[in-house]
């Protein structure tokens, strides 16, 4: 086990923080809405927070991916900054108040996708040692076969980023996709001793992955309350107000 592990303390806040990581097109995003359903009809107070996602950079990053001038580097800033945002507004507070907060892609995102583009894995893990460690992180592990066809049979077309065109693996787009995602999962399979990522297997069906998250997700929670967290939503809507 490497270093890493070592540099994001537990919390300890009264929350709880769930996340999910995998390559697009591992059912990720599905099993994490899924689990927020359930957790809200057992009475709990659930947060919900996704990568680059962020008010403050989202038109930058728009703007770049757009006319394609995102370096390796910048793209690494530009999700720290993101990030950065996200886990002072949306992720500290509800763990703050003892909420259960579920986010859809976290610093493991970065430590992949930066380090196949040429990012040096201890700078993108430095640049992240701020980061809350999650009570648990799933890694939905998907063969790059099954993710290139839910990929392909559910959208138009890939994105230039998503692809990693910037990097010239291959100028064909579905080539170059297939690199740069065989890449992220190589570096995702090296995290799971690193970080102690919990690996799910994606293949089996929505209801079995479901079971076992649930399973995980129940035990972590063992004695967290429920109906008496403080409603940080109505915190969190007033920040909001003097925020605009």
């Amino acid at each position: 086990m490497s270093g890493g592990m070592k540099m994001y303390g537990k919390h300890r806040l009264p929350g709880r923080l769930f996340i999910v990581e995998g390559i697009d097109g591992s059912g990720k995003s599905t099993q994490l809405m899924l689990l927020q359903k359930w957790l809200v009809s057992e009475g709990y107070v659930t947060s919900f927070s996704e990568w680059n996602s962020s008010p403050l950079v989202r038109d930058v990053t728009k703007r770049g991916k757009k006319k394609q001038m995102l370096t390796p580097m910048t793209f690494s800033l530009i999700h720290a900054t993101d990030f950065a945002d996200r886990i002072e507004h949306g992720i500290i507070p509800p763990l703050k108040a003892g909420a259960v907060v579920l986010a859809d892609r976290y610093i493991y995102t970065a430590f992949a996708r930066d380090v196949v583009r040429g990012v040096s894995p201890k700078w993108v893990r430095d640049l992240y040692a701020f980061a809350v460690k999650p009570t648990v992180a799933f890694y939905f592990r998907t063969p790059l076969d099954v993710a290139m066809k839910r990929i392909l049979g559910g959208r138009d077309a890939i994105k230039y980023y998503e692809a990693g065109m910037d990097i010239g693996l291959s100028d064909d787009i579905e080539e170059s996709f297939r690199l740069f995602q065989s890449r992220i999962i190589d570096e995702y399979e090296k995290m799971v001793d690193e970080f102690g990522l919990v690996a799910i297997d994606a293949t089996r069906s929505i209801e079995e992955q479901q079971t076992e998250v649930r399973k995980i997700v129940s035990e972590a929670l063992t004695g967290t309350k429920k109906s008496k967290v403080r409603r940080w939503l109505d915190l969190a809507s007033l920040a909001k107000g003097s925020r605009k």
